[in-house]
């Protein structure tokens, strides 16, 4: 005669620890942490106010573009080309400042990261075109577009014109980093489109479910081409704000930037197939990516090691999303 046990009248359900949903929510705020106290043991430079500042600053393009990415990866897609638009931003951004000034210099770059997603869009959403193999396209187009533009050498931003963008690239806040508060904006902005407006509701349901997604009505191929340009113009401010900092526009910049990018968001613990992902883990994940490439710098891994070393930062992380599936097991 078999027994079952029930819980006592009054008294809530007793709930098992879930260590999968648990790493899904907080694993990369513990890999954080972790990396925190292991970078602090490794290096007595690593909690100086400078050091910190310096990983912020060093972020910041970085986790502006992950931001783009984090709405392409949850629509199911990727972006390859991110990098290259960097690149064309920066490029764009110093040309037109030197002749038309600051505002609108910015604005080309940001238009024609903009216009660049939106080729790729059309392509994706549109065509039907796989999406690593258009922006793999887009990355060597784009990239071959800003050493056209440039003729190869760097363009050097016109001091006065362009005092203000500079300022500003090397510039404090109430003691924080200009462009980490540009950062700290833009995920502040997608956090609120993700989670409370009807684009960011449908960019998640795309990614889950694409074809309930169309049968309920909702035109899916305008929704995933508008992520590729959310994704392009980020990736041209990325471009902008490495101006600030260097004065320098460059078609040479953003070499292997995609791979920084997708690593964040992969930390971060977004799918790569699509409908989940977040703001606040994409944070994170850029501020991992970070913290690992300065403590490096700090104890003294060579350049080649470093990018052995964030390849294998991938694979791990991929490989603990899908741990915490078997978690459920």
């Amino acid at each position: 005669m078999s027994q079952t046990t029930t819980a006592a009248p009054g008294s809530a359900p007793r709930r098992s620890f879930d260590a999968g949903e648990f790493f899904r929510r907080y694993g990369t705020l513990c890999i954080f942490v972790l990396l925190m106290v292991g970078a602090a043991w490794q290096s007595d430079a690593f909690l100086t106010d400078r050091n910190i500042m310096n990983v912020l600053r060093q972020i910041a393009g970085t986790g502006i573009m992950a931001v783009g990415m984090l709405f392409v990866i949850l629509t199911g897609g990727i972006d390859l080309s991110v990098g290259s638009i960097l690149a064309l931003g920066s490029v764009a951004s110093a040309i037109v400042i030197g002749l038309h000034g600051t505002a609108i210099g910015i604005g080309a770059a940001v238009t024609a990261g903009a216009a660049c997603g939106l080729v790729t869009g059309i392509l994706v959403a549109y065509a039907g075109l796989p999406p690593f193999v258009i922006t793999l396209a887009a990355m060597t187009a784009v990239r071959g577009f800003a050493l056209i533009v440039s003729n190869g050498q760097p363009i050097m931003m016109d001091e006065d014109v362009g005092a203000w963008l500079t300022d500003f690239g090397s510039g404090f806040f109430l003691g924080v980093p200009d462009p980490v508060i540009l950062m700290t904006v833009v995920f502040v902005v997608a956090g609120v489109v993700l989670n409370f407006t009807k684009f960011g509701r449908t960019v998640k349901a795309i990614g889950s479910n694409r074809e309930a997604v169309r049968l309920s009505g909702i035109p899916v191929p305008r929704y995933v081409m508008a992520v590729y340009v959310v994704s392009g113009a980020l990736a041209a401010l990325a471009g902008v704000i490495s101006t600030s900092r260097t004065g320098v526009g460059s078609g040479v910049i953003g070499v292997g930037a995609e791979l920084n990018v997708i690593a964040a968001v992969v930390i971060g613990g977004a799918s790569l197939m699509g409908g989940r992902g977040g703001v606040i883990n994409t944070l994170l994940g850029a501020l991992v990516m970070g913290v690992i490439g300065n403590i490096m710098n700090l104890v003294g891994v060579p350049g080649y090691n470093q990018q052995v070393c964030m390849g294998a930062i991938i694979v791990i992380a991929m490989l603990l999303q899908h741990g915490s599936r078997w978690f459920r097991k």
